[in-house]
């Protein structure tokens, strides 16, 4: 915390009176700065611990001690003397303010562990109804496409049958026109013979020759009958649109219904059955190092957690290696199928191993040491991935070009959600914009069915809702740990709703609320942090790029 006043210096101390955090040297400029108010300078570790009475607003200079009940204010001594308060009933402010304080933290704990669990199961539920309610609509959508296109298979196979009884009039027709034609050209050429043996025969003095020609005219004057060939019509059918409807099939009417007594209260009895809100828990004031596991890799990015007991590595080569924690002793080898590095890994709620492969184009999963194919991606290069909550698959992925990003939801290897664009239009998340720059993107789902990105190229870590509405973006806190420029790598989530991610350049991990507001820094001597994962009991597990080395890390109580 920086003073108030000069806005450099640690603050060390706090005035109780006007509720201002101080660095020794402002403290003299605080006292001069209004000597009519009494101020109680406390050590900034005593902060708020003084009684703070409020003045009274009749008599500017006193302070108020008592409260009168009849007219629910606080009263100063001058107030009771002046006798407007006479007969009423009186109560020390201390003893207002503790049942008032009293009072407040009830109904703290009951926002607290009953109504706001509640809400946010119930915003949980409706955000699972709306993604249930695109993916029927979807359904909806794709049935009558396919009986669209039943129709027009069938149309189709009915103009087919129409042209081809078409052609078959047509090639009748034409033949019986080209045999009469060859009729008519025999005639013809018969014609044009008999004009040259007449032709000789004029020019002739032999009359024998002359006597030998016999005349066919009176043949060829009974011309042939005239051919015309009827054609068909078509006669189609008036389309009447309200017909049409009736035949191709209709929607019935959707609507609302509205059930006050649809949503039920959270318990405040927790039990690991009821799957109520988990017990609040508080930021240690000094995150404490629990152990440190060797992984042999010569840069190491990924870590998650299989169990409490277990976790999975992944660094710079083709490797992806299972640890026990405990021991940190090797358990699991797998390599990936085509030899390259995995981009990112991370464990289904089934305990599957998944990951991507940047080159490859492809998400991957792991079951009983075979690897198959889940997604194979066109165009778009996958990188950071996740599994959620109700199972399905969260990836991050870049185009070819590296000029677009954007997430993407499977279930199985079918797309469900894409995010791309903010409500302007706007990208929501950055790209290099060249084919030789990767800037890594890594991706989780909150507690609160948030997606949380931490987008390196944007030195911002970029949070949409469940519908893919931007809800903030966090671009680190003043001062630095180490006053480098915020370079977020893994991200990770706890119990808590709290967002964890590693700042690389700074050698730490930001702690942010739900909200993004900051909370605090764990350093613990770390050194490139990369990935984060967190275990049941929300412990934090930091992948060190240089050091090879997962370091296990308590930092709630």
């Amino acid at each position: 915390m920086r003073c108030d006043l000069c806005k450099t210096a640690v603050a060390q101390m706090h005035c109780d009176t006007c509720l201002v955090n101080l660095c020794t040297a402002c403290v003299g400029k605080h006292f001069s700065a209004d000597l009519s108010i009494p101020h109680k300078i406390v050590a900034f570790h005593d902060r708020k611990s003084t009684l703070f009475y409020p003045g009274c607003k009749i008599h500017v200079q006193e302070r108020c001690k008592m409260y009168c009940k009849q007219c629910d204010i606080p009263v100063c001594v001058s107030c009771l003397a002046s006798k407007q308060h006479l007969s009423h009933e009186l109560s020390k402010l201390l003893e207002v303010f503790n049942n008032k304080k009293e009072m407040i933290k009830k109904e703290q704990n009951e926002l607290n562990d009953t109504i706001y669990p509640t809400y946010q199961d119930i915003a949980s539920d409706v955000q699972n109804r709306m993604s249930q309610l695109q993916k029927e609509y979807g359904d909806l959508s794709t049935a009558i496409t396919k009986h669209g296109e039943d129709w027009h298979r069938e149309i189709d196979k009915l103009v087919q049958k129409l042209k081809a009884e078409v052609d078959e009039m047509k090639n009748t027709q034409l033949q019986t026109l080209q045999k009469h034609l060859d009729e008519i050209m025999k005639k013809i050429s018969d014609i044009k013979e008999e004009i040259d043996l007449m032709e000789i025969a004029t020019d002739t003095n032999d009359l024998s020759k002359l006597f030998n020609i016999t005349s066919s005219v009176d043949i060829y004057r009974n011309l042939p009958n005239k051919i015309v060939p009827s054609l068909p019509k078509f006669i189609p059918e008036k389309i009447q649109k309200e017909d049409l409807c009736k035949l191709f099939g209709s929607l019935s009417s959707s609507s609302f219904t509205s059930d006050e007594h649809g949503y039920s209260m959270k318990t405040t009895q927790k039990s690991p059955e009821a799957g109520s809100s988990p017990p609040v828990k508080q930021l240690l004031d000094e995150p404490e190092t629990v152990t440190t596991i060797d992984t042999g890799y010569r840069e190491l990015y990924n870590v998650v957690c299989l169990s409490d007991e277990e976790i999975w590595t992944s660094g710079n080569d083709n490797t992806m290696k299972l640890y026990n924690i405990n021991q940190g002793s090797l358990l699991k080898l797998i390599r990936t199928k085509s030899g390259n590095r995995p981009f990112d890994i991370a464990v289904t709620k089934s305990g599957d191993l998944v990951y991507t492969e940047y080159r490859d184009k492809s998400v991957n999963i792991v079951k009983n040491k075979k690897i198959e194919e889940v997604i194979r991606l066109q165009n778009w290069l996958p990188q950071g991935v996740c599994s959620t909550s109700s199972g399905d698959l969260l990836v991050i992925m870049n185009s070819d070009d590296n000029i677009q990003t954007k997430v993407v939801r499977y279930f199985g290897s079918t797309e469900k959600q894409t995010i791309q664009f903010d409500d302007q239009g706007k990208p929501l998340y950055s790209s290099s914009g060249s084919i030789f720059i990767i800037e890594y993107q890594n991706i989780i789902e909150n507690r609160n069915l948030d997606i949380c990105v931490s987008d390196t190229g944007a030195n911002a870590v970029v949070v949409v809702n469940q519908a893919g509405k931007l809800r903030f973006r966090y671009t680190g806190h003043i001062p630095a740990a180490k006053n480098e420029s915020f370079r977020p790598l893994g991200i990770t989530t706890d119990s808590q709703s709290h967002i964890l991610t590693a700042d690389c350049d700074n050698d730490c991990v930001h702690i942010i609320d739900q909200n993004g507001q900051f909370l605090r820094y764990i350093n613990c001597g770390l050194c490139v942090t990369w990935g984060l994962c967190i275990d049941t009991n929300d412990n934090l597990f930091v992948a060190q790029c240089g050091k090879k080395q997962v370091k296990k890390i308590k930092y709630l109580q």
